[in-house]
């Protein structure tokens, strides 16, 4: 009754390669995002963003601040450049 344990050949890849790629939205945030999107075109587009700004400051700027992270580019839509510039308090050379 000694059984014996072969061990596993091959590469074990697990799970993967099993469910969603990476990068691909949800299905259902992506029809959410869609529902809303269809929802504030319904209720006027800019003009109903533009009386909520006026009427609920707190909210709206919540929403701007949600929105504009996503929207920052470097010149003329490009990337964004960093230049790091290092400065010396030692004035002899």
């Amino acid at each position: 009754m000694d059984a014996v344990i072969k061990p596993k050949l091959g590469k074990n890849t697990g799970n993967a390669g099993k469910g969603r790629p990476k990068g691909v939205p949800n299905k259902t945030n992506a029809l959410l995002k869609d529902m809303i999107l269809q929802a504030l075109d319904q209720a006027g587009g800019v003009d109903y963003l533009r009386g909520q700004a006026e009427e609920n400051p707190g909210p709206f700027m919540s929403l701007v601040g949600k929105v504009l992270p996503t929207q920052v580019t470097g010149d003329s839509g490009g990337p964004m450049v960093i230049e790091i510039v290092r400065f010396s308090d030692s004035t002899a050379e």
